[in-house]
Protein backbone atom coordinates (compact mmCIF):
# COMPACT_ATOMS: atom_id res chain seq x y z
CA UNK A 1 0.00 0.00 0.00
CA UNK A 2 1.02 3.58 -0.79
CA UNK A 3 -0.41 6.58 0.47
CA UNK A 4 -0.61 10.30 -0.84
CA UNK A 5 -1.37 13.48 0.85
CA UNK A 6 -3.41 14.10 3.74
CA UNK A 7 -6.66 14.74 4.89
CA UNK A 8 -9.87 12.46 4.61
CA UNK A 9 -9.20 8.95 3.46
CA UNK A 10 -10.25 8.37 0.07
CA UNK A 11 -9.45 4.41 -1.21
CA UNK A 12 -8.11 3.57 -4.49
CA UNK A 13 -9.15 0.10 -5.54
CA UNK A 14 -7.12 -1.50 -8.90
CA UNK A 15 -8.86 -4.91 -10.63
CA UNK A 16 -7.83 -8.22 -10.75
CA UNK A 17 -3.53 -8.33 -11.12
CA UNK A 18 -3.55 -4.34 -11.54
CA UNK A 19 -1.02 -2.58 -9.70
CA UNK A 20 -2.52 0.34 -7.12
CA UNK A 21 -0.19 2.36 -9.67
CA UNK A 22 -2.81 2.62 -11.92
CA UNK A 23 -4.41 5.41 -9.66
CA UNK A 24 -1.57 7.31 -10.11
CA UNK A 25 -2.63 9.87 -12.43
CA UNK A 26 -5.84 9.93 -11.17
CA UNK A 27 -4.49 10.93 -7.80
CA UNK A 28 -2.63 13.89 -9.01
CA UNK A 29 -5.40 15.09 -11.33
CA UNK A 30 -8.00 14.88 -7.88
CA UNK A 31 -9.69 18.38 -7.26
CA UNK A 32 -9.90 18.00 -3.27
CA UNK A 33 -7.02 17.73 -0.56
CA UNK A 34 -7.30 14.08 0.59
CA UNK A 35 -5.34 11.34 1.96
CA UNK A 36 -4.89 8.84 -0.88
CA UNK A 37 -4.50 4.89 0.23
CA UNK A 38 -3.16 3.02 -3.47
CA UNK A 39 -3.54 -0.82 -2.28
CA UNK A 40 -2.58 -4.16 -4.52
CA UNK A 41 -3.39 -7.02 -3.82
CA UNK A 42 -2.05 -10.93 -2.87
CA UNK A 43 -0.19 -12.96 -5.11
CA UNK A 44 0.13 -9.81 -7.79
CA UNK A 45 3.11 -6.77 -8.16
CA UNK A 46 5.24 -8.83 -6.26
CA UNK A 47 3.03 -9.18 -2.99
CA UNK A 48 2.96 -12.79 -1.74
CA UNK A 49 0.63 -14.67 -2.46
CA UNK A 50 -2.18 -16.02 0.29
CA UNK A 51 -4.33 -19.15 0.72
CA UNK A 52 -7.78 -19.35 -0.40
CA UNK A 53 -10.61 -18.44 -0.25
CA UNK A 54 -9.21 -15.41 -2.01
CA UNK A 55 -11.52 -12.78 -2.53
CA UNK A 56 -13.10 -13.23 1.10
CA UNK A 57 -9.73 -13.14 2.58
CA UNK A 58 -8.76 -9.51 0.62
CA UNK A 59 -12.13 -8.27 1.63
CA UNK A 60 -12.11 -9.00 5.13
CA UNK A 61 -8.50 -7.65 5.19
CA UNK A 62 -10.16 -4.19 3.87
CA UNK A 63 -13.12 -3.83 6.46
CA UNK A 64 -10.42 -5.00 9.41
CA UNK A 65 -7.87 -2.18 8.34
CA UNK A 66 -10.76 0.88 8.31
CA UNK A 67 -12.15 -0.46 11.64
CA UNK A 68 -9.07 -1.22 13.40
CA UNK A 69 -7.29 2.42 11.90
CA UNK A 70 -10.86 3.95 12.47
CA UNK A 71 -11.24 5.77 9.14
CA UNK A 72 -14.12 7.64 8.53
CA UNK A 73 -16.15 9.76 6.10
CA UNK A 74 -14.41 7.21 3.76
CA UNK A 75 -14.57 7.61 -0.14
CA UNK A 76 -14.14 4.60 -2.27
CA UNK A 77 -13.32 4.55 -5.69
CA UNK A 78 -12.95 1.17 -7.19
CA UNK A 79 -11.78 -0.41 -10.82
CA UNK A 80 -13.64 -3.93 -12.00
CA UNK A 81 -12.87 -6.03 -9.01
CA UNK A 82 -11.91 -3.06 -7.22
CA UNK A 83 -15.54 -1.84 -7.58
CA UNK A 84 -17.03 -5.77 -6.47
CA UNK A 85 -14.51 -4.80 -2.92
CA UNK A 86 -16.07 -1.03 -3.23
CA UNK A 87 -19.46 -2.62 -2.70
CA UNK A 88 -19.01 -4.87 0.19
CA UNK A 89 -16.84 -2.33 1.94
CA UNK A 90 -19.88 0.16 1.95
CA UNK A 91 -22.56 -2.71 2.75
CA UNK A 92 -20.45 -4.16 5.79
CA UNK A 93 -19.65 -0.11 7.12
CA UNK A 94 -22.21 1.93 5.85
CA UNK A 95 -21.40 4.40 8.59
CA UNK A 96 -18.00 4.85 7.58
CA UNK A 97 -18.12 5.60 3.70
CA UNK A 98 -19.46 8.58 2.77
CA UNK A 99 -19.12 8.05 -1.43
CA UNK A 100 -18.36 5.15 -3.88
CA UNK A 101 -17.54 5.16 -7.14
CA UNK A 102 -17.50 2.25 -9.49
CA UNK A 103 -15.72 2.01 -12.42
CA UNK A 104 -16.87 -0.85 -15.00
CA UNK A 105 -17.65 -3.21 -12.76
CA UNK A 106 -20.22 -5.80 -12.13
CA UNK A 107 -21.83 -7.18 -8.87
CA UNK A 108 -22.23 -10.77 -10.61
CA UNK A 109 -19.84 -10.81 -13.77
CA UNK A 110 -20.88 -14.29 -14.32
CA UNK A 111 -23.97 -13.63 -15.81
CA UNK A 112 -22.04 -11.89 -18.81
CA UNK A 113 -18.62 -13.77 -18.60
CA UNK A 114 -20.01 -17.70 -18.49
CA UNK A 115 -23.76 -17.53 -18.02
CA UNK A 116 -24.13 -20.98 -19.23
CA UNK A 117 -21.85 -22.23 -16.83
CA UNK A 118 -23.65 -23.63 -13.75
CA UNK A 119 -22.51 -21.88 -10.61
CA UNK A 120 -21.65 -24.97 -8.99
CA UNK A 121 -19.35 -26.03 -11.64
CA UNK A 122 -16.93 -22.95 -10.92
CA UNK A 123 -14.38 -24.58 -8.49
CA UNK A 124 -10.55 -24.22 -7.73
CA UNK A 125 -10.16 -27.88 -8.81
CA UNK A 126 -11.21 -27.87 -12.63
CA UNK A 127 -8.98 -28.88 -15.64
CA UNK A 128 -9.16 -25.52 -17.26
CA UNK A 129 -7.69 -23.73 -13.63
CA UNK A 130 -5.07 -26.73 -13.81
CA UNK A 131 -3.78 -25.68 -17.41
CA UNK A 132 -3.72 -22.08 -16.30
CA UNK A 133 -1.25 -22.70 -13.77
CA UNK A 134 0.86 -25.41 -15.71
CA UNK A 135 0.41 -23.81 -18.97
CA UNK A 136 4.55 -22.62 -20.02
CA UNK A 137 5.41 -19.06 -19.82
CA UNK A 138 5.38 -18.29 -23.75
CA UNK A 139 1.56 -19.27 -23.87
CA UNK A 140 0.69 -17.46 -21.29
CA UNK A 141 2.21 -14.61 -22.37
CA UNK A 142 0.31 -14.62 -25.54
CA UNK A 143 -2.89 -14.99 -23.73
CA UNK A 144 -2.50 -11.63 -21.76
CA UNK A 145 -1.09 -9.88 -24.33
CA UNK A 146 -5.05 -10.80 -25.62
CA UNK A 147 -6.73 -10.24 -23.24
CA UNK A 148 -4.99 -7.03 -22.38
CA UNK A 149 -5.95 -5.54 -26.31
CA UNK A 150 -9.69 -6.17 -24.93
CA UNK A 151 -9.26 -4.05 -21.74
CA UNK A 152 -7.03 -0.48 -23.14
CA UNK A 153 -6.98 1.04 -26.32
CA UNK A 154 -3.41 2.18 -26.63
CA UNK A 155 -0.20 0.09 -27.05
CA UNK A 156 1.64 1.48 -24.50
CA UNK A 157 -1.25 0.49 -21.67
CA UNK A 158 -2.01 -2.78 -23.27
CA UNK A 159 1.71 -3.67 -22.43
CA UNK A 160 1.22 -2.60 -18.73
CA UNK A 161 -1.77 -4.90 -18.49
CA UNK A 162 -0.02 -7.68 -20.12
CA UNK A 163 2.95 -6.80 -17.74
CA UNK A 164 1.03 -7.17 -14.77
CA UNK A 165 -0.92 -10.24 -15.76
CA UNK A 166 2.45 -12.42 -16.30
CA UNK A 167 3.84 -11.31 -13.30
CA UNK A 168 0.94 -12.76 -11.43
CA UNK A 169 1.03 -15.85 -9.08
CA UNK A 170 0.05 -18.33 -11.09
CA UNK A 171 -2.74 -19.87 -8.44
CA UNK A 172 -3.82 -16.60 -7.57
CA UNK A 173 -4.72 -15.53 -11.15
CA UNK A 174 -6.89 -18.78 -11.50
CA UNK A 175 -8.38 -19.21 -8.47
CA UNK A 176 -8.72 -15.66 -7.56
CA UNK A 177 -10.69 -15.49 -11.28
CA UNK A 178 -12.62 -18.52 -9.81
CA UNK A 179 -13.88 -16.45 -7.12
CA UNK A 180 -14.77 -13.48 -8.82
CA UNK A 181 -16.80 -15.56 -11.08
CA UNK A 182 -18.70 -17.07 -8.44
CA UNK A 183 -19.51 -13.94 -6.64
CA UNK A 184 -23.28 -12.21 -6.38
CA UNK A 185 -23.03 -8.91 -4.69
CA UNK A 186 -26.87 -8.16 -5.94
CA UNK A 187 -28.46 -8.85 -2.93
CA UNK A 188 -25.61 -6.92 -0.98
CA UNK A 189 -26.34 -3.76 -3.08
CA UNK A 190 -29.34 -3.04 -1.03
CA UNK A 191 -27.62 -2.26 2.00
CA UNK A 192 -25.50 0.34 1.24
CA UNK A 193 -26.44 3.61 1.63
CA UNK A 194 -24.08 6.10 0.66
CA UNK A 195 -24.26 8.42 -3.00
CA UNK A 196 -22.37 5.73 -5.63
CA UNK A 197 -21.41 6.46 -8.98
CA UNK A 198 -21.37 4.09 -11.89
CA UNK A 199 -19.04 4.77 -14.45
CA UNK A 200 -19.24 1.93 -17.14
CA UNK A 201 -17.02 1.15 -20.60
CA UNK A 202 -18.73 1.95 -24.07
CA UNK A 203 -16.57 -1.22 -25.61
CA UNK A 204 -17.70 -3.29 -27.23
CA UNK A 205 -20.95 -2.35 -27.48
CA UNK A 206 -22.26 0.90 -25.30
CA UNK A 207 -26.09 0.20 -25.17
CA UNK A 208 -25.92 -3.57 -23.94
CA UNK A 209 -23.24 -1.89 -21.64
CA UNK A 210 -26.04 0.02 -19.92
CA UNK A 211 -28.40 -2.14 -19.78
CA UNK A 212 -26.25 -4.81 -18.08
CA UNK A 213 -25.43 -1.98 -15.46
CA UNK A 214 -29.16 -1.33 -15.30
CA UNK A 215 -30.36 -4.78 -14.48
CA UNK A 216 -27.49 -5.27 -12.18
CA UNK A 217 -27.62 -2.43 -10.28
CA UNK A 218 -31.11 -2.58 -9.76
CA UNK A 219 -30.75 -3.04 -6.22
CA UNK A 220 -29.15 0.12 -5.58
CA UNK A 221 -30.73 2.83 -4.23
CA UNK A 222 -28.87 6.09 -4.43
CA UNK A 223 -26.95 5.73 -7.87
CA UNK A 224 -26.02 7.45 -10.42
CA UNK A 225 -24.68 5.76 -14.03
CA UNK A 226 -22.66 7.60 -16.65
CA UNK A 227 -21.25 5.61 -20.04
CA UNK A 228 -17.55 6.56 -21.10
CA UNK A 229 -18.09 7.65 -25.09
CA UNK A 230 -14.89 5.83 -26.20
CA UNK A 231 -13.25 3.26 -23.74
CA UNK A 232 -12.68 -0.12 -22.99
CA UNK A 233 -12.58 -1.50 -19.50
CA UNK A 234 -9.55 0.62 -17.82
CA UNK A 235 -11.86 3.61 -18.76
CA UNK A 236 -9.46 5.72 -16.60
CA UNK A 237 -6.28 5.01 -19.17
CA UNK A 238 -8.37 5.15 -22.66
CA UNK A 239 -10.66 8.50 -21.17
CA UNK A 240 -8.57 10.24 -18.59
CA UNK A 241 -9.45 13.78 -18.83
CA UNK A 242 -13.26 12.76 -19.00
CA UNK A 243 -12.39 10.51 -16.47
CA UNK A 244 -10.84 12.77 -13.87
CA UNK A 245 -13.83 15.56 -14.49
CA UNK A 246 -16.36 13.23 -14.18
CA UNK A 247 -15.28 12.04 -10.53
CA UNK A 248 -13.92 15.70 -9.59
CA UNK A 249 -17.60 16.43 -10.13
CA UNK A 250 -19.08 13.41 -8.12
CA UNK A 251 -17.00 13.63 -5.34
CA UNK A 252 -17.34 17.76 -4.80
CA UNK A 253 -20.77 18.19 -6.33
CA UNK A 254 -22.43 14.72 -5.89
CA UNK A 255 -23.23 15.09 -9.37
Amino acid sequence: METIGQGKPILFLPGFTASGSVWKETVANLSIDRKSYLFSYAGFNGNEPIEMPWYETIKNGFVDYITQNNLTDIIVVGHSMGGNLAVDIASELPNRVSKLVIVDALPFMKDVMVPDVPIEMLDYDTLYNQQTIAMPDADFANMASMMASMMATDSTNQETLKNWMIEADRKTWAYGYTDLLKLDLRPTLKNITCETLIIGASFPDVAIAKENYEKQYANLLEKKLIMASNSKHFVMMDEPEWFYKTLNNFIINGN
